[in-house]
């Protein structure tokens, strides 16, 4: 290649920048619900949870950091979710909502390749800087596409898993193992995705000069 060579960030940078949005977006949302459904019910873990993003949102305010646009449709989405949910009184309810939307964000990413707009890298480019002769490369435009159809089917898999789950088993059972088996699903995709990432840049800065 006649450009200089990209090198993707340590995957230690990667983790310190993915590691705590995933505590604060998954994890402490589990547990927080779980710990206020057990102490105080059904109603008592929706509010907890609700809160649990809002103050999220006015920690960022205060601090004059930005907020996410994705926070804030998590904001929306939670409000909605426990509104219905405790209209309903069914915990079911509350957890197969999301599940029904993350089917659609997979269709979207399947349609998005046929567009030949791949959302993962879009995702992408909200951590990673990309210069333009990276992204404008066959090799990398091959694998935005094949990576996007990846996701697809592991979004696909975890909904599945997920809405299996959430009605054969206990809340504590669905908490307990859809936890752990989309954090494995999730993993293997995540470390796959940044080894053919790297695989790709690899090759392309063996291609010779133009």
């Amino acid at each position: 290649m006649n450009h200089p060579q990209f090198t993707l960030p340590r995957l230690t940078a990667l983790f310190r920048q993915a590691v705590p949005r995933l505590l604060e977006g998954v994890v402490a949302p589990m547990v927080v619900f779980y710990t206020f459904f057990a102490l105080l019910g059904l109603v008592g873990g929706l509010i907890a949870v609700t809160s649990w993003v809002y103050l999220g949102i006015v920690y960022r305010l205060i601090r004059r950091r930005p907020v996410p646009g994705t926070m804030l449709l998590a904001a929306i989405a939670v409000t909605a979710r426990g509104l219905i949910s405790a209209w309903t009184g069914d915990w079911v309810v509350y957890f197969i909502q999301p599940e029904i939307g993350t089917v659609c964000i997979a269709l979207a990413f399947l349609t998005s390749v046929r567009l030949n707009k791949p959302l993962v890298q879009k995702l992408t480019l909200d951590y990673i800087h990309l210069p333009a002769f990276i992204l404008k490369h066959e090799r990398m435009r091959q694998f935005f596409a094949r990576i996007t159809l990846l996701w697809a089917f592991v979004l696909m898999c975890n909904s599945a898993v997920s809405i299996w789950l959430v009605l054969h088993q206990s809340l504590e059972g669905y908490l307990l193992v859809r936890t752990a088996a989309v954090a494995a699903i999730t993993g293997v995709a995540f470390a796959g995705s940044v080894w053919a990432f790297k695989r790709v840049l690899n090759r392309m800065h063996a291609e010779p000069a133009a």
